[in-house]
């Protein structure tokens, strides 16, 4: 008996050694050795297997395993044992079979699941140990659950007649698990199961095969899973039926005029919810001649009739042509507001080999109405004038007049009459010119001309086209940066500032034609990842969307001009806007520009190295630089750019390749961590790391080693140091200097490309429509504007908006020669298009 229990006790340790746990299991697995029976012949059977789960928010997962007959059970994680300290275990006896139980329970959060990085998901089995080997149960998976706020598709309101056929699309936000789909009509579920009369289909549109007048409603998409409930915009849906004609009433008597008559109704059926009404006459009037009708001679009343109507007719054409006289006058010369055109042409003349008349001036007579009320702000007002930029038209139209050979339009005007220019407006009272209060705002004094505010090193700008103040008003306007922390603009969700927050003012004020405000973005635009929207902030302190970005604006006032770096606002309402964007998938990607910073020189054995993480647009750039120039910091090497996915992942920095003999780090961790909603949501403009090194030794000056920035499962980039930290070295001045940056506040024809008269003509020629071609279509087409067709087309003048977008666009470095170029292939389709005289240039 004794050998047996020992050759029993060799046996079962073979067995487990064949099958063992991990080390730290192994340590807490000891169990007595079981007695020879029933279940020292069977391998553990799973009563219950870990099911797949999913993480809502921040709450903790468990999953769970039993097993019979089992010795141990512990969990396995992608490959890699769950450490003994983490399982939960309780040890029972199966009633029925007399059999031990095993019951073991993990918890799963959600940091696990956000370090398995890759494809791979996350994963977890149980294993279980018996006297005869081991049984392996079904993987389990754990996944983190989330519902997007932006639907992929939302149903559109229609109007279709009765008895048509009603297709609402629904494609539910991107969720995991995948989103639930239902219906609401007027707030009331939709059930396909009781209504015969609708079907949803797998893409879960609701279909309606034959409209009825009942189906007139408000629908709302509604996507749910266990993270949350989204609704979408509803859908207004009108049924409407066309109006059609009853039969014909029988003919009247004949009158005494000589006629009868017949009518119809419009009521077979009436027109509802808009239908058309019935097309064609009500009543009908036939001759008919009986001996009851009589035609009676024509009496004084209706001579009386004739008379008067001739006269009228008289009156009219004598009214038509004093208004055709009048017009022809004025066409002949220029408004009266400006008695001398050399306002409009200063700097830009003609080059020709005649001598300049004697007695000619440019004088500037313009007397501004000092009875209008006036709005005071500081700012400064100054000329340009550039000698070396040129308007030229090689092979067009526009100057062929002049002669066969080629001219050139430039500016000739000597400094001093720019000067002079300045002057006069200064002396007027009402163009009071004063320094600025602020680095982050701009002030200047504006009538009809127009002009332009910027902010230097901003990539911020006002252009205030011709014509956009009434004549007559002057106003003062300002141009402004806003912090983000002063601006409390709200974000939820999803959302994030992609742009500065910018005011222009004062708010109230009339402009006839739209102003552009050109600001910095930092979004990777796609229309399938983003909905960007202008938000402007209201009287109140609110903020509201007055603009979808990308589609047909639902009102003249606003519309953007979206481009890689930077958007184009035209607004006919002054004051503060940013751009707000939600990503639509994970897919959505912004700019952050990547800074490194160090001490100019450093004399003690610390030294620090600062990683700035900032939104990729001029503003905060140049804010950064100040500061790190106040700090004594350097730029070490060239900015760069990361692309930074609403993956919900991290941003991770970390230091490499540094001689561990001469420097040491005194970070803890291997990687320092910004969070992804301090970055993704905007809000916060100045996030950096430091990382703080300490050189073993005095004399140690040099330092070179590798800073690496990447998002998890995203881009990444890193950056070279290669330092003599012992050298005073100067801070680089990676951008352009004040001085050079430019005037913020330029006044009247020196704030734009064009020469006025030029500009003038061109709008005259191109707005209105040739079946040529020849005209501001296809100026827009040549000018890759002719996607916003639909907004130049709802302006007035489609060409000046064309113009102005093409000015603020291209300020100031823009070349005239390519826009004469355009503008000359559109002449070339009408030879008569562009006649101009002399005069006039």
């Amino acid at each position: 008996m004794a050998a047996a229990a020992a050759l029993w006790r060799v046996l079962l340790a073979g067995s487990l050694l064949a099958a063992r746990p991990p080390a730290g299991a192994q340590q807490s697995a000891t169990v007595a050795n079981p007695m020879p029976g029933a279940s020292s012949d069977l391998l553990p059977r799973f009563l219950l297997e870990p099911q797949d789960v999913y993480i809502v928010k921040n709450k903790p997962v468990s999953l769970a395993c039993r097993a019979t007959p089992a010795t141990q059970i512990y969990f396995k994680c992608n490959g890699e044992w769950v450490h003994q300290g983490e399982h939960v275990t309780q040890r029972s006896t199966d009633q029925g079979t007399g059999l031990p139980l095993l019951d073991v329970r993990i918890d799963i959060s959600r940091q696990q699941v956000e370090q398995i990085f890759g494809l791979e998901e996350y994963w977890c089995q149980c294993v279980a140990w018996s006297s005869s080997g081991t049984t392996k149960s079904q993987k389990a998976y754990v996944r983190i659950a989330y519902l997007r706020k932006n639907f992929e598709e939302e149903p559109m309101g229609r109007e279709v007649s009765i008895e048509q056929e009603i297709v609402l699309a629904c494609r539910p936000p991107e969720g995991i698990p995948p989103a639930e789909v239902e219906w609401l009509r007027n707030e009331e579920p939709v059930d396909p199961a009781l209504d015969a009369s609708v079907y949803v289909t797998p893409e879960h549109s609701l279909v309606v095969p034959r409209a009825r007048l009942a189906d007139t409603a408000n629908y709302t998409c509604v996507a749910k899973n266990m993270v949350a409930r989204r609704r979408s915009s509803s859908a207004p849906v009108t049924v409407y039926v066309d109006g059609g004609w009853s039969g014909w009433s029988r003919w009247s008597l004949c009158a005494l005029d000589c006629t009868h008559w017949r009518s119809r109704e419009c009521s077979e059926p009436a027109p509802r919810n808009g239908g058309q009404e019935c097309q064609g006459a009500e009543l009908e009037t036939r001759n008919c001649t009986t001996e009851l009708c009589s035609h009676p001679a024509s009496g004084p009343e209706d001579v009386a009739l004739y008379v008067g109507l001739v006269a009228v007719a008289v009156c009219l054409v004598l009214l038509l042509l004093v208004v055709v006289l009048v017009c022809c006058r004025k066409k002949g010369g220029l408004d009266p507001d400006v008695a001398d055109s050399s306002i409009l042409t200063a700097g830009f003349q003609p080059v020709s080999s005649k001598p300049a008349k004697a007695g000619t001036s440019h004088l500037l007579t313009i007397q501004p109405d000092l009875s209008t009320t006036t709005m005071t702000y500081q700012g400064s007002l100054c000329s340009r004038q550039d000698r070396h930029s040129k308007f030229q038209l090689s092979n067009g139209h526009l100057l062929s007049p002049l002669g066969t050979g080629r001219h050139t339009l430039h500016h000739s005007s000597p400094a001093a009459e720019g000067v002079d220019f300045v002057s006069r407006f200064a002396a007027q009272s009402c163009f009071r010119s004063l320094p600025r209060g602020a680095a982050n705002m701009a002030y200047g004094t504006f009538n009809f001309l127009g002009g332009r505010l910027l902010i230097p090193n901003t990539g911020i700008s006002l252009l205030i086209p011709p014509d956009a103040i009434p004549r007559g008003k002057i106003y003062e306007v300002y141009l402004t940066l806003h912090k983000q922390e002063d601006a409390r603009l709200p974000l939820a969700g999803c959302q994030t500032l992609l742009s500065p927050i910018v005011s222009c003012g004062p708010p109230g004020v009339l402009l006839t034609r739209p102003a552009i405000l050109a600001l910095g973005h930092c979004v990777e635009a796609n229309a399938a990842d983003w909905s960007i929207r202008l938000k402007k902030q209201s009287c109140e302190g609110t903020w509201e969307d007055v603009l979808q970005v990308g589609e047909q604006p639902a009102s003249g006032l606003y519309f953007c001009q979206l481009e890689g770096q930077a958007a184009y606002v035209f607004t006919e309402q002054l004051g503060r806007f940013a751009l707000v964007g939600e990503s639509l998938s994970m897919a959505a990607a912004k700019r952050l520009k990547l800074l490194l910073f160090a001490p100019a020189s450093c004399s003690s054995l610390e030294y620090s190295v600062r990683v700035y993480c900032l939104r990729d647009t001029p503003d905060v750039l140049q804010e950064v630089m100040q500061l790190e120039k106040q700090l004594g910091g350097q730029l070490i090497g060239a900015p760069r750019v990361l692309h930074f996915k609403d993956s919900y992942h991290n941003l991770r920095l970390s230091i490499h390749d540094m001689p561990s003999s001469l420097w040491k780090s005194k970070l803890l961790a291997s990687y320092q961590e910004i969070p992804f909603y301090h970055l993704w949501s905007g809000l916060q403009p100045f996030l950096h790391c430091t990382f703080t090194l300490e050189r073993l030794s005095p004399s140690t000056c040099q330092l070179a080693c590798k800073v690496w920035v990447w998002q998890v499962e995203g881009d990444g980039q890193s950056f070279s140091i290669n330092l003599n930290i012992a050298k005073d070295t100067s801070f680089s001045d990676w951008l352009v200097p004040d001085s050079e940056a430019g005037c913020p506040a330029l006044v009247g024809p020196s704030a734009f490309k064009i020469p006025f008269l030029i500009r003038q003509k061109i709008i005259s020629s191109l707005d209105t429509p040739c079946a040529r071609g020849a005209d501001w279509r296809t100026l827009a087409q040549k000018l890759h504007l002719d996607s916003h067709l639909s907004f130049f087309a709802s302006k007035a003048s489609p060409t000046a908006m064309i113009l102005n977008l093409w000015e603020a666009r291209h300020f100031p470095s823009g070349n005239l020669a390519q826009l004469a170029a355009a503008v000359a292939e559109v002449g070339k389709q009408d030879s008569a298009l562009f006649a101009v005289s002399e005069a006039e240039c």
